[in-house]
């Protein structure tokens, strides 16, 4: 069995898994407008840390998750030559380091924790958090490592924002996924973390199972996702099949949901496709923005907490249907117990991934 937990989110909502929890039972959003934030000093409606400010914003935000997950772990696994750190991400510190975002984030997190291994990065678009999870269950099963470590991060800059700005994909109000009247993304910044690990005895507070997933990738386009939604449905299906769990088990759909015309309604007809149609899901787009490499990891951590408190997270935004495809929805708070959750994923390139949290 692979075990997941010890999961930390630094967010706009808070500094911890249990703030960003309260926050989002109170339905409070951590998107505001920002005064002259956008390309010619529009004002945009982002979600972004207060007091993260000034150089090395990306590895302040590393580092500051990983000093909250260790303290949530036994205290050798972190410099244990069988754990190794995963970061996931899209930019990293691209405005500190045109030439090479990751480098100096990762020997800084080395030296100061004394890890044995330099850190990995995975940057696969909008689906590195799911698939960089799914990389660090697989190196469990092939007993590469005991203990993986996945942190995704990502922080809003200039570039990023006018590079979408660009494309005609930023709303000019809070992102509003699946809704009828929504225009587009909300950029946040954020950084999620979670420990993968074979050992249960490595958590101070029970985990939970991972059950590792797939990603598929359509090639569609460079940054429309597939209209049929094909990339998807091969990702959920595999994921299915290699765990051996059917449709009917799963209990909550954590969606992709940027709020951007072609993406929802992409994945309204791969849930349809797979008769997923359903089952209760929400996008947490509307909550945290959309925060890039690290919203695969800041997004199964909420699963995680959802999981733990027994209780679905409504959809912000959302007010009418604005798929061809009918989707359950959750239009508000509600107390449920969750066994099963599915977490999925798409980007540009035609990337696809998914994966399933469950309850021991």
């Amino acid at each position: 069995m692979i075990y997941i937990g010890a999961e930390v989110i630094v967010s706009p909502l808070g500094d911890n898994a249990e703030d960003n929890w309260q926050a989002l039972v109170e339905n409070r959003s951590g998107i505001a407008l920002v005064p002259s934030a956008g390309l010619n000093q529009e004002d945009i409606h982002l979600a972004k840390i207060a007091g993260l400010n000034g150089p090395l914003r990306f590895q302040q935000l590393v580092i500051k998750a990983l000093s909250a997950l260790e303290a949530r772990i036994d205290a050798p696994i972190l410099t244990s030559d069988r754990t190794i750190v995963l970061i996931s991400s899209t930019k990293g510190a691209l405005d500190d380091n045109l030439h090479d975002q990751f480098s100096e984030t990762c020997t800084a997190v080395m030296q100061q924790f004394g890890l044995a291994h330099l850190p990995m990065v995975i940057s696969n678009a909008c689906i590195s958090g799911v698939l960089t999870l799914n990389v660090a269950g697989k190196m469990i099963e092939a007993d590469q490592y005991e203990h993986v470590i996945v942190i995704g991060c990502d922080v809003a800059s200039d570039f990023v924002l006018y590079g979408f700005q660009s494309l005609f994909a930023v709303s000019d109000k809070p992102c509003a996924p699946f809704d009828a009247a929504r225009k587009g993304i909300t950029l946040g910044e954020g950084c999620g973390a979670a420990l993968v690990s074979a050992a249960k005895s490595a958590f101070k507070n029970a985990p939970l199972q991972l059950l590792t997933g797939t990603s598929a990738n359509d090639a569609n386009h460079i940054s429309g996702p597939s209209r049929t939604g094909e990339g998807l449905v091969r990702s959920i299906l595999k994921t299915l099949r290699y765990n051996d769990v059917l449709g009917d088990e799963i209990d909550f759909i954590s969606a992709h949901g940027t709020g951007t015309i072609f993406n929802d309604e992409m994945e309204s007809i791969a849930f349809s496709s797979l008769n997923l149609s359903h089952i209760p899901l929400n996008s947490l787009k509307g909550y945290y923005g959309h925060t890039l490499g690290a919203a695969g990891v800041i997004e199964t951590a909420v699963c995680m907490q959802m999981m733990r408190n027994s209780m679905l997270i409504k959809s912000a935004g959302y007010r009418d249907a604005g798929t061809s495809q009918p989707l359950n929805i959750i239009l508000e708070n509600e107390p449920k117990k969750l066994r099963t959750i599915l977490k999925t994923a798409s980007g540009f390139g035609g990337g696809n991934a998914s994966l399933m949290i469950r309850d021991l």
